[in-house]
């Protein structure tokens, strides 16, 4: 009995779970986001955490019938991964005319109760500006402040999808390619530990590409209001469900 049930452990570690995010265009969701379990290749090396990504793109091919699914880590494999990510995404300021990356610029927005924004964060090396320390010892977020443009913390995940989509539609060059893939992951976000991903912002845009409905974007009340006109669907119901 005791080797069965060892069995039964060892068999519920290989397995995995995590977000696949789809575009909608004829739903009320923009994004359609589900939890996909597959199995987990143990090890850290890049080998064993690309067959992870395979399987868990096998997983979803099958159960969506989709052909063409992006993993946006840097262990993707794919080229377009880099430039997608938000290390990497770059908007344009209206205010100073300067580019910074869609990291840069979130975790130099943040105001906490204690402290913020710290907007040295903006020239910092974007790895770094993640891990701060400021980001951890100033208290609970309480809302952003984007060159004097402020926004709540709710809905959640707003103002983090914001600027990484109008980073991607100030990038068109690169709007071909996106245009071609039916879902997105990203295999090293945890839902547990954040809420804001990238890979549900990029399939935002291209549900908002699909649908027509970039134009004036920019502008936060028209962004704001998506949240309202669309129902969510994000990591935040999947925990509540009890998912991850």
């Amino acid at each position: 009995m005791q080797q069965t049930q060892n069995s039964m452990d060892q068999r519920q570690d290989i397995v995995e779970h995590r977000p696949v995010f789809m575009p909608r265009t004829n739903s009320d969701n923009l994004v359609k986001t589900d939890m996909v379990r597959f199995e987990r290749h143990v090890g850290f090396a890049s080998r064993q955490k690309k067959k992870s990504i395979n399987d868990m793109h096998q997983v979803i091919r099958k159960k969506y019938g989709f052909s063409h699914v992006l993993e946006l880590s840097s262990k993707s494999g794919n080229k377009l991964s880099f430039p997608l990510s938000p290390l990497s995404l770059k908007l344009t300021n209206e205010q100073d005319g300067q580019q910074y990356s869609v990291e840069n610029a979130f975790q130099s927005s943040m105001i906490f109760e204690d402290g913020g924004p710290y907007t040295d964060l903006l020239s910092a090396p974007p790895r770094q500006a993640r891990k701060d320390e400021r980001l951890m010892t100033s208290g609970e977020l309480i809302g952003y402040n984007y060159f004097g443009m402020e926004w709540s913390v709710e809905p959640l995940t707003t103002f983090y999808d914001w600027l990484y989509v109008n980073a991607l539609k100030q990038n068109p060059h690169l709007h071909e390619e996106v245009m071609q893939y039916q879902a997105f992951t990203d295999r090293e976000f945890n839902p547990k530990k954040s809420i804001h991903c990238a890979a549900y912002a990029l399939a935002m845009f291209v549900a908002l590409n699909k649908r027509e409905l970039l134009d004036n974007i920019e502008d936060p009340a028209v962004f704001f209001n998506l949240y309202h006109e669309f129902k969510i669907s994000n990591t935040e119901q999947l925990l509540e469900a009890g998912w991850v």
